[in-house]
């Protein structure tokens, strides 16, 4: 008996070192990746004094406020020099990283990709213009972290398509920006590199997943930023922020790496797309992007250049519209936006027609949780080996890691307040079960179009989620994004353009909000949007796919119909 002691003893002293080590090396990687993270950013503010010193006379305030279609105009007549425009929005950034940690890494290969775009004969349509790009969009020496310690040991062997494209186009990539852990959230946080605050207010969220490039944006140090869309991650930020952002249909663009694990990717792939102050920028940047650059890189991106006539024409649309999808009633200035923006368009010429998105709750627990945890999310909780989880993160983790037993008996009990987490365990047991899954998707699909066709619809004007969530938030309530994750589905291009800000009235009219039955879900969200007086108020825009440049009329007429409001 004693000898059987005396081994669990050792046994159980054995796991407590082995798990201190563990944990060691783990904090020894994560304080690697912080000084690198540093040391580049010490980098940065290096270049830039001595470019101060260099150029004392610059002005830079005027060169931040330049649109970047006027930006684009000065750098190609010469007027403003691609170093003047680097060095100057370098400085910028650093200045908004400090309040907001948006910033990953800078790349100091953009000072080579500036002395090579002036060896270049041809001007490219983004000449000379600074770019910022999420964590795990590919850049050649540099990391994908995706936030997760596992992914700290192997920089990139080779840029990514659109990360060559953007060069070739004549843009200078500058900086990598923040996401969250493992990108499966819509706040900013990870263990790494910690949390990305909003500019407007830093007691709220920027928004997830691409939060890095929001914040960098919106704070004025970055003119345009590519971003990514599995669930609403590129709008999301957009809303939060005060950007427009467009998720095209995913094929229209290279693929890059979705997540770092790979749910049916195929069934509801990552989209790639562009971020920025303005419509008329994400529409240069998807003229930029969709050349014959891109299709010969990557065959498999449909060789279709971007059609300016579609984006410039003034023939009055027919809009589908709606301001709440009966899933998850939004704040009231949400609901707002879009009944003032649909009067605004009525009133510009547009018919408007009444649209309602059929069977969200479906499509939410059944379609798209199910795609990403069709393995009870066991390859989800994968990511985190020999890792720490975010805290943002630990109700999803949690409930992955219950046994399944547990889970049935709680989604009997709570069905109603536990939806995303009864999805967690509505796994696909079979591969018959899957292709099943996969063809419900395709169903959906059609009968979406249909409903679409039968009333005649151009595009479709509907709420995005907002305002901007206080830090934290996010993670407690998954199942608000069923307006942007919709869209992610339906592989449809849809963008977020902002047309207005809260307002006083709204902050009283949210006391009253009661949303769907007054559960604990509605009254944590009515916590995660208070205080939010003078943040940005967006709308989403909607096409079938494909009709990107469509979206982005659709995009464009109401941010003027809002400006001269």
């Amino acid at each position: 008996t004693s000898a059987a002691l005396a081994l669990l003893g050792g046994s159980v002293a054995a796991l407590v070192v082995w798990k201190w080590l563990s944990r060691k090396m783990i904090q020894e990687k994560m304080e690697e990746a912080q000084r690198t993270r540093d040391e580049g950013m010490k980098k940065m503010a290096k270049v830039v004094q001595q470019f101060r010193e260099q150029v004392p006379s610059v002005q830079t305030d005027a060169i931040l406020s330049l649109p970047l279609l006027e930006l684009t105009g000065r750098l190609q007549e010469g007027s403003l020099s691609p170093r003047t425009v680097l060095y100057t929005y370098l400085e910028k950034a650093l200045e908004v990283t400090q309040q907001t940690n948006c910033l990953r890494h800078f790349i100091p290969e953009c000072e080579e990709q500036l002395r090579e775009i002036q060896r270049h004969k041809e001007k490219g349509l983004l000449y000379g213009i600074p770019v910022s790009i999420k964590d795990h969009i590919g850049h050649k020496g540099h990391l994908a972290t995706c936030g997760l310690v596992q992914c700290l040991g192997t920089p990139m062997e080779e840029d990514s398509v659109l990360v060559k494209v953007l060069k070739r186009q004549g843009a200078i990539p500058f900086a990598m920006t923040n996401v969250p852990q493992s990108l499966f959230s819509y706040d900013c946080s990870n263990p790494i590199f910690g949390q990305t605050l909003n500019p407007f207010n830093p007691q709220k969220s920027p928004g997830g997943s691409s939060g890095g490039e929001g914040a960098l944006i919106a704070g004025g140090g970055s003119i345009l930023g590519i971003g990514s869309d599995i669930g609403g991650s590129i709008r999301l930020p957009s809303s939060f922020c005060g950007l427009c952002g467009l998720k095209p249909t995913a094929e229209r663009l290279r693929w890059v790496l979705g997540l770092p694990f790979q749910p049916s990717s195929w069934q509801i792939p990552c989209a790639v797309g562009p971020m920025a102050r303005d419509v008329d920028s994400l529409a240069l940047c998807m003229k930029a992007l969709l050349c014959q650059e891109m299709f010969q890189l990557d065959p498999s991106v449909p060789p279709i250049p971007f059609n300016e006539e579609v984006y410039s024409s003034s023939t009055p649309l027919r809009v589908g519209y709606y301001d709440t999808d009966g899933y998850f009633p939004l704040p009231p200035c949400m609901r707002r936006a879009v009944q003032e923006t649909r009067r605004a368009l009525q009133a510009a010429g547009h018919q408007l027609v009444p649209f309602s998105p059929p069977r969200i709750p479906y499509v939410m627990t059944e379609l798209f949780f199910k795609t990403f945890f069709a393995d009870g999310g066991r390859a989800w909780l994968d990511v985190f080996t020999g890792d720490i989880v975010d805290p943002g993160l630990k109700p999803q983790v949690n409930s992955c890691k219950m046994p399944r037993l547990v889970k049935q008996l709680l989604a009997l009990l709570l069905k109603p307040l536990v939806s995303p987490y009864v999805a967690m365990i509505s796994t696909c047991r079979s591969v018959k079960e899957m292709w099943n899954h996969h063809h419900q998707i395709q169903v959906y699909r059609s009968q979406f179009i249909t409903q679409w066709k039968e009333l005649q619809l151009d595009v479709v004007l509907c709420p995005v989620l907002g305002p901007a969530f206080t830090t934290g938030y996010p993670g407690k309530l998954l199942t608000a994004i069923s307006s942007t994750m919709l869209y992610n589905v339906l592989n449809f291009p849809a963008g977020v353009v902002p047309v207005s800000t809260v307002t006083e009235a709204d902050e009283e009219e949210l006391k009253l909000y009661q949303g769907c039955c007054d559960d604990p879900w509605d009254r944590t969200l009515k916590q995660a949007v208070s205080g939010a007086v003078g943040l940005p108020v967006a709308v989403q825009c909607v096409a079938l796919p494909w009709q990107e440049e469509l979206c982005l009329r659709f995009m464009k007429e109401g941010e003027t119909l809002s400006r001269d409001k």
